[in-house]
């Protein structure tokens, strides 16, 4: 048996496969047939064992192979260890590791790949030039956007308020912040004016951005406000209640852990003072008419639906609690979309608004 595992060990190595690995070792006896005449695309990493970059690359390059182990037979991922095999390196042109190249099976003038390191950009990089979807276990969908010198000049400055993480792949603090990231990025996907967004400092494709911010450590955070392309470096803490508070009060947003929306979210202070004044006596009718004109001067969507209260109210006293009644049914059931739920939330926390008014006329 020990003999026969030998063996299989000895034809797996021969043929550029690890018992270990999903990548493709290349060597100089088989690169020419597999990466450049098999008619087969290949992305292709130049490493050295000594590299820490690299180090840092192998687990993430690991599970990109493992991803489209199912398409072997369309695509290649591999590796080939270009300290060891200096000819292959210089013959095409790498300088430093790790090196990724994209070769499209067909000829030896390769792509540079000059992306980010991390799973995401690797893996839309491999699926937009081969149009293959990686298998594997199902992810969350990441709702961080990855910027690059092209994209960061369009979202910053328009119409969003953008929180920046510059990070690098190798940094330990970076990999601490990801989970929060990620987690801060979901609870703000509902808001369609905010982008929290990274920017990996290091890739090919994004070195220019960080140079110009004077990113000189990582993680480094930056807020950009709607309308302008002027950074406000974020201080304050890195958990997942500092940094939605701090966008909360940037953007004028109402989040909260886990995305859903604060009490304050919907209800409108200019409008609330009015509504307060129908515990003072003042007939519901004369203060609806108020509310009327005030909310014709307001911007705010949720404007209306204080008019459309007061007109509710002078009709059927108990339609405050009715109706409070019938969205709480609604959110308990379940199936909404998420834009849905911010909405009945909105109109919950302006019911509740009358609801004390009504509260207080009682105990007065």
């Amino acid at each position: 048996m020990a003999r026969l595992s030998t063996l299989l060990t000895s034809v797996l190595a021969l043929s550029g496969t690890s018992l270990a690995s999903a990548v493709f070792d290349l060597l100089p006896s088989n690169f020419d047939d597999i990466v450049l005449t098999s008619g087969k695309p290949a992305l292709v990493e130049f490493f050295a064992p000594w590299c820490g970059h690299c180090k840092t690359l192998a687990p993430i390059y690991e599970e990109l192979a493992t991803s489209y182990e199912s398409s072997k037979s369309k695509v290649s991922i591999a590796k080939v260890d270009a300290d060891e095999h200096k000819e292959l390196g210089r013959r095409f042109g790498v300088q430093g590791f790790p090196t990724l190249k994209w070769f499209d099976g067909k000829s030896d003038k390769p792509e540079d790949y000059k992306g980010g390191r991390d799973l995401e950009s690797l893996t839309a990089f491999v699926q937009e030039k081969t149009g293959i979807k990686p298998k594997g276990a199902k992810k969350t969908q990441s709702h961080v956007e990855m910027l690059n010198d092209q994209t960061f000049k369009t979202q910053v400055g328009s119409d969003k308020d953008v929180l920046v993480a510059f990070t690098a792949p190798w940094c330990g603090h970076c990999k601490s912040l990801a989970p929060t990231w990620e987690t801060l990025a979901a609870d703000f996907a509902a808001e369609p004016t905010v982008l929290i967004a990274k920017i990996d400092a290091e890739a090919e494709n994004a070195k220019a951005t960080a140079k110009d911010q004077g990113v000189t450590s990582y993680p480094t955070i930056k807020y950009f406000p709607k309308g302008s392309k002027e950074a406000i470096p974020y201080t304050g803490g890195r958990s997942e209640d500092d940094l939605i508070s701090f966008m909360n009060e940037k953007a004028g947003t109402h989040r909260v852990s886990g995305g859903g929306l604060d009490a304050m979210a919907g209800t409108i202070a200019a409008l609330d003072s009015i509504v307060a004044k129908f515990t003072g006596g003042e007939a519901i009718a004369t203060v609806g008419k108020e509310a009327s004109a005030a909310a014709q001067g307001l911007k705010d969507r949720y404007a209306e639906y204080y008019v459309k209260v007061f007109g509710k109210v002078e009709q059927n006293q108990g339609y405050v609690e009715k109706e409070l009644n019938r969205i709480s049914g609604l959110l308990k059931k379940g199936g909404l979309a998420p834009e849905k739920i911010d909405d009945l939330t909105s109109r919950s926390n302006i019911l509740r608004k009358f609801k004390a008014v009504a509260q207080g006329k009682e105990e007065l």
